[in-house]
């Protein structure tokens, strides 16, 4: 079984933020549409990973959906999951309940809590959205790189 991973290039990385603009666009009420996602969308966009950015590097940060996620078994509802076909830690955003033990449990702190709908948020891959994940596929510097390991 093979499980995509999407890797930082930290070199090629100058902190531009455009993978976190285009991870919010991409799941927000309009995907296609960068302008109308941030502005006139009813709900504030919001991004699934995040730029860490300080004087010697910048790098994207998204879930890694561990061998071992923390946040699963700290999850009260069952709400996230870790698909053994594919590798990926889902969150199930309808059984989410918002009590962010998930976001406790994360060694990394790559969940989010979404402040309007009350549930927990994090990088899904863009599992239903598109086969390459979005921030590696608008990054304009190539610093994000995607690859099938097996698990």
């Amino acid at each position: 079984v093979y499980m995509k991973r999407v890797y930082n290039l930290s070199e090629y990385c100058v902190g531009c933020g455009l993978c976190e603009v285009h991870c919010a666009t991409v799941h927000s009420e309009y995907p296609e549409n960068i302008w109308k996602a941030h502005r006139l969308a009813d709900k504030r966009p919001i991004a699934r990973l995040f730029v860490e950015r300080n004087a010697t590097a910048s790098l994207s940060v998204q879930c890694r959906h561990c061998d071992e996620p923390a946040c699963v078994y700290a999850c009260i509802t069952g709400a996230i999951t870790k698909e053994s076909e594919t590798g990926l830690v889902l969150i199930n955003e309808d059984k989410c309940v918002g009590c962010s033990t998930c976001l406790v449990a994360c060694p990394y702190g790559l969940i989010k809590i979404d402040p309007c709908q009350k549930v927990s948020l994090k990088c899904d891959m863009c599992k239903d959205i598109a086969q390459t994940p979005v921030c590696v596929t608008r990054c304009p510097n190539e610093a994000l790189v995607c690859r099938e390991e097996e698990i």
